[in-house]
């Protein structure tokens, strides 16, 4: 017999996302009734992760569900939405949740407006798609934001997902997102630099080598924020970031590429804020400067975001 309070749930989406939120909500003992899945990538992860469910097009799942998971990407949910609008297919009390990180609940007005009540779940994880992100689920959090009235629905959810629900103010959304953006796609690509890097020096497994530092790195910043500093720029050391920069630049024919970019701007943000917080003297931010071909790395740091 099914728990009271157990939703049909319809999953738009047999992504990576999709698939494995609807995995962890039928864990919690709501019924899956439906799911869309156009590719065949995404139909063999639903027969993985949701075996039994019937792969259904867009319109009849959100007729049979009362809650509607929309997995899609960014710029295809805005469309979606209003596209089902148009077709009269939104219930009055049916709750529709979408796992977009930029948007909140305002994408969502055209279902407001037929009377369902909008939800925003988005998970702050990477997702492989497989079995395995049920178990990092539970070390998860999720950005929430819904109407006040709805907000403890939308917690409840992932609550029974196995994550922390953590709620975004609606004008918050794209600060929220952009600060995960920037911590997780762009660690994917200083991991990808630093790795060419090592491979062009003759190191054969860049990743056994980086594997430890970074992690010992990433569990320090975590902890102690920026105190975990360490290296050339945290020391004021000017000649070895003048040095890395002249071998950058000499990597690429003169112009080192976007490694030599990054590198460059990374290391005058680490200066500004070393600065900032007086790890480095005034004469030690204007000495990295001009290590770096840089006049200006001393200049004011931006305002903070909420």
């Amino acid at each position: 017999m099914a728990k009271p309070g157990r939703l049909g749930v319809g999953i738009i989406g047999a992504g990576k996302v999709g698939a494995v939120l609807g995995a962890a909500l039928r864990a919690a003992e709501h019924a899956v009734v439906g799911v869309s899945a156009v590719s065949d990538a995404s139909r063999e992860r639903a027969e993985t992760l949701l075996p039994g469910v019937p792969v259904l097009e867009v319109q009849d799942i959100v007729e049979r569900a009362e809650l509607v998971l929309l997995a899609v990407p960014d710029d295809a949910l805005g469309p979606l939405v209003a596209g089902l609008a148009k077709l009269g297919a939104w219930q009055p009390g049916q709750l529709v949740a979408h796992t977009s990180g930029r948007f909140g609940v305002g994408i969502l007005h055209p279902v407001r407006a037929a009377g369902a009540i909008p939800l925003a779940l988005h998970p702050a994880m990477t997702f492989t798609g497989m079995s395995l992100d049920l178990t990092r689920l539970l070390d998860c959090s999720f950005g929430v934001t819904a109407d006040p009235a709805m907000l403890p629905i939308a917690q409840a959810l992932v609550v029974e997902m196995g994550a922390e629900p953590v709620p975004i103010a609606e004008g918050d959304r794209p600060l929220y997102h952009a600060a995960l953006a920037h911590g997780s796609n762009h660690l994917v690509t200083l991991v990808a630099q630093a790795s060419e890097l090592l491979r062009a020096v003759g190191v054969e497994a860049p990743d056994r080598m980086l594997g430890p530092l970074l992690r010992a790195s990433l569990e320090n910043a975590l902890a102690s924020g920026e105190s975990a500093l360490t290296g050339p720029v945290a020391r004021g050391d000017a000649g070895t970031v003048a040095a890395h920069s002249a071998a950058l630049r000499e990597l690429d024919g003169g112009s080192g590429g976007d490694i030599l970019e990054a590198y460059l701007a990374m290391a005058r943000a680490t200066a500004r804020r070393a600065g900032h917080r007086g790890q480095l003297k005034p004469g030690q931010v204007e000495d990295i400067g001009r290590a770096l071909g840089s006049p200006d790395t001393d200049g004011p740091l931006p305002e903070e975001g909420p």
